[in-house]
């Protein structure tokens, strides 16, 4: 959850830790209760992720590519999309009829979200911000993350201020909910 370097390194390393998830995932037959053991880890991941690239990532998009603003509009229609996702297969056991459904719509739909941000706004931001600036937002992503959400909640607001306001509290309510039901724990 916290790795250390600039925003890219933070986040490529996050990209890799949801792929791994996907892997397990994909090796476990239909029905095999660890497939959302492993559902419910990426979805803590996901939801952490997110809401950290909202907050201090897509703006810093906005502030520093062409076109910016449509950028980060797009990248943020993808997190709605993977989160509506992801509040549908949390209501799911891995022996639900819906499970493997959603589990591989959430896995196209990550996939192509994380090809976008690596082949298109992480040189963009690499090539046009400071290697001190990049440093900056990986220690804000890191602490971001640290108090963000564990669940979807597709109905919190995506932008600043408003989600940076928001995401500690409910992160809080989340992490309890979580501890109090095992929810992401291996048994």
């Amino acid at each position: 959850m916290g790795h250390g370097g600039n925003v890219i390194d933070e986040l490529m390393t996050d990209h890799r830790e949801v792929e791994q998830f996907f892997a397990r995932i994909e090796a476990l037959p239909p029905g095999a209760e660890d497939r959302k053991l492993y559902a419910d880890q990426v979805t803590m991941e996901l939801v952490r992720h997110s809401v950290a690239e909202e907050a201090y990532l897509y703006p810093a998009v906005r502030k520093h590519l062409p076109n910016g603003d449509a950028l980060a509009d797009r990248e943020i229609e993808d997190h709605s999309k993977v989160e509506r996702i992801m509040k549908d297969l949390e209501g799911c056991g891995a022996d639900d009829p819906r499970f493997d459904a959603l589990i591989t719509s959430l896995m196209t739909e990550v996939r192509a979200h994380l090809t976008d941000e690596e082949g298109t706004l992480f040189p963009g931001l690499r090539a046009s911000c400071p290697p001190e600036a990049l440093d900056d937002l990986g220690d804000k992503v890191r602490m971001a993350k640290k108090a963000a959400p564990t669940r979807p909640h597709p109905s919190t607001p995506s932008t600043p201020p408003a989600n940076k306001l928001l995401a500690p509290g409910i992160g809080m309510v989340d992490r309890m909910r979580d501890a109090l039901t095992g929810r992401g724990k291996s048994v």
